[in-house]
């Protein structure tokens, strides 16, 4: 008699590492990898639930994303969307070492945009109803 045991992945940094090179493959293949990425938890944050940050000594990209997203309760399209987001960011010439293609990282909705035109509009739909809860969790 075999009995299967339920294995959650556990969330990590290798499991954030995972998400990352999935979400490149799939949305951002067009996307060179001009300097080295990273991708980290940092520490729990209510309202900064991602950034990137470029090194400028080493030239290396830093995404951290919020430790809140450890907990397997956030959906990992919420996860997937705050990746894509700061990948978005990448793309643009913000803290890469891309050509810069807006004067601010969010000028006119372009995050949004661009994550649409990529195929990613249902991470987006994902994540606007995951922060609505939230934020009634919040105001509670």
């Amino acid at each position: 008699m075999t009995t299967k045991s339920k294995t959650a992945l556990k969330r990590d940094d290798n499991w954030l590492l995972s998400r990352l090179d999935f979400i490149w493959s799939k949305y951002f293949s067009d996307v060179p990898q001009t300097n080295k990425v990273f991708i980290r938890f940092g520490r729990y944050a209510k309202y900064r639930l991602g950034s990137i940050r470029l090194n400028r000594r080493t030239k290396a990209s830093f995404i951290t994303i919020t430790a809140m997203f450890k907990d397997p309760k956030i959906p990992p399209e919420v996860v997937d969307h705050t990746i894509g987001h700061e990948l978005t960011h990448y793309a643009h010439g913000f803290s890469s070492t891309h050509p810069r293609l807006h004067k601010y990282p969010h000028a006119g909705g372009v995050v949004r945009l661009e994550m649409g035109e990529r195929g990613m509009e249902y991470l987006y739909d994902a994540y606007k109803k995951w922060v609505k809860l939230y934020r009634e969790q919040l105001m509670g």
